[in-house]
């Protein structure tokens, strides 16, 4: 089993972004201020509770775990991210997610399903001690962030479950979109059953098809008693780095950019023709900082701006 977790250097960019201070978040966790400048630090249990804390206690915020977890930006996800992006529902990216966590900590997601309902939990395989809460709700809100981004719709669970009690439920509830239970036996995000089929609208066979075989090989390395040399050379190895992750893109003859661009541009037609998005909410789904932003890359792709373009899609559709 991974001992360690690997931090993503995103997450450093997303605080700075939030205005919280990265070198104020490391010194407050005892940690080197060298780490700010590197694209992944590895991390044990312990370390990383010491930061989750002192990323609440620097910001004062109550609420920045679901904030660094709302992630909506394609280029920001990992690849683990990206290949559960690519997966064909919602059921299957959680899966996919869940199988390759094996690969970079010690961390396990949980799955319980019936007739109604679907919880996913997040249990922290080497901690001596609870999670901080705003940890969990970063959790919550990236998973959710994945099915929202996937499908294209802004889904919502029935409920998220707490073991102890939060001074913010209204905020929570208001960025899930779904009641709080304090006082549980879990800690636990519930959908509804039917969720899991939900259709992927960012599925892309033929990036997943790239992905998962790098990490299913690494799966069988890791559970196939390799030497200690072995091991740590896949230690190293654990997460397809940017450059490789380029490479296999330009060996089909493509690029991360344009695949990145054809992604967004077949997720703005679907958004569009959603007659309930206004068009601030599809440039904010597709990761765009303004309005404008989102009408100039769309004129680019179809000649007309979005409001115009949906207007056609409309009136063809009514003729």
């Amino acid at each position: 089993m991974n001992k360690h977790f690997r931090f993503s250097g995103n997450t450093f960019l997303k605080l700075e972004d939030l205005g919280v201070s990265v070198s104020a978040v490391l010194r407050r966790a005892g940690l080197p201020q060298s780490y700010r400048d590197q694209s992944r630090v590895l991390l044990s249990t312990e370390e990383l509770f010491a930061v989750w804390r002192a990323i609440r206690e620097v910001s004062n915020d109550p609420a920045i775990g679901l904030r660094l977890g709302a992630e909506n930006r394609t280029e920001r996800f990992t690849p683990v991210g990206l290949a559960a992006l690519s997966c064909e529902n919602f059921g299957a990216a959680v899966d996919r997610i869940a199988r390759y966590k094996q690969l970079t900590c010690p961390e396990q997601i949980r799955q319980e399903k019936d007739e109604q309902e679907w919880s996913v939990q997040f249990h922290w395989l080497l901690a001596d001690e609870s999670e901080p809460a705003v940890l969990s709700e970063c959790c919550f809100a990236w998973i959710l962030a994945v099915g929202r981004h996937g499908t294209g719709t802004r889904l919502s669970p029935v409920r998220v479950e707490f073991t102890q009690p939060r001074a913010h439920v209204k905020t929570i509830e208001r960025h899930l979109g779904c009641p709080v239970v304090s006082g549980t036996a879990r800690d636990a995000i519930v959908f509804r059953a039917a969720d899991a089929q939900r259709s992927f609208v960012t599925r892309n066979a033929e990036l997943l098809a790239m992905l998962a075989p790098q990490f299913e090989e690494e799966l069988t390395q890791a559970k196939g008693g390799e030497s200690f040399a072995e091991r740590v050379r896949a230690a190293i190895q654990q997460h397809i780095s940017t450059r490789t992750l380029q490479r296999r893109l330009q060996d089909e003859g493509a690029s991360f950019q344009k695949v990145l661009e054809d992604a967004r541009r077949q997720l703005a037609r679907h958004y569009l023709n959603n007659p309930v998005l206004e068009l601030n909410e599809a440039a904010y789904l597709l990761g765009y900082e303004d309005g404008n932003s989102f009408v100039r890359a769309f004129r680019t792709w179809e000649g007309i701006p979005p409001a115009q373009w949906r207007e056609q899609q409309r009136a063809a559709a009514a003729s």
